[in-house]
């Protein structure tokens, strides 16, 4: 599967919290004749998954794919083949490719086959990458635990951003904060930093990545591109301040 919905309990009617994307890793917790209840490997963060959507792996495959060097895709959308089945499935920007070798990686028997966009893991990534990255979700809608173009929300565009300049950070925004390097003022911050806002009762419930000239790219009712300032995002359309700031932390 290019993309797994990830849910808050063992039920299609359950709240999605996040999305597990193609070639991610995860621990079995607890499983139901239907569901499986898992951990990501890459940030700890759980939930349930629909069974048939799964793969599951023997302890000696999985730990092999946890190890190897791993590609990551970088066009929003392409096409994968599934050599053993000869049957092609679409990946988006962010799936992960463990072990990819000369173009092919095997997981669970099934050799795949993957001629565009990839970066490596540990490719040197500088903030205007970042801010590159970022701007491949523009415009994509606003979707509660979403993780890919096409609905995303503010801490998993945060995250699916980093995670494609080899920096993995946590899934919600409260969680990031406590991640990276604080820094102290706006005026001090670099592109591809983070900030993040907070509600009237200061909790941190909003994140988004600095671009140039004073302007954040962000999640709010879709993905787009606001002025900030010391007070917070000041959005363009509305013409008010939408989110307060509390901090700005940076990860590369």
């Amino acid at each position: 599967m290019c993309v797994i919905p990830v849910r808050s309990d063992p039920s299609d009617k359950s709240e999605m919290v996040t999305q597990l994307l193609f070639g991610e890793l995860f621990y079995v917790n607890d499983t139901t004749e239907q569901w499986i209840k898992v951990t990501c490997v890459n940030d700890s963060y759980g939930g349930w998954i629909d069974r048939k959507q799964g793969c599951m792996l023997d302890e000696k495959e999985f730990e092999q794919l946890r190890k190897a060097p791993t590609s990551l895709v970088t066009d929003v959308v392409q096409l994968m083949c599934n050599k053993t089945l000869n049957l092609y499935f679409p990946l988006v920007i962010g799936c992960s490719l463990p072990g990819i070798m000369e173009k092919t990686l095997t997981i669970a028997g099934n050799d795949y086959y993957f001629d565009s966009g990839m970066a490596s893991a540990d490719d040197k990534i500088n903030g205007a990458k970042v801010c590159e990255y970022a701007r491949h979700f523009l415009n994509a809608p606003y979707l509660w635990g979403g993780r890919t173009p096409f609905g995303i929300d503010c801490s998993g565009l945060t995250q699916v951003t980093m995670k494609l300049c080899g920096v993995q950070i946590a899934r919600n925004a409260s969680q990031q904060a406590l991640q990276g390097k604080p820094i102290d003022f706006l005026s001090e911050a670099m592109p591809g930093d983070l900030a993040f806002f907070e509600n009237t009762e200061n909790h941190i419930v909003h994140t988004g990545i600095i671009l140039y000239n004073q302007k954040i790219i962000h999640a709010s009712g879709k993905v787009r591109v606001d002025d900030i300032d010391h007070e917070g995002i000041f959005n363009n359309d509305l013409h008010c301040y939408t989110h307060k700031l509390r901090i700005i932390r940076r990860y590369i």
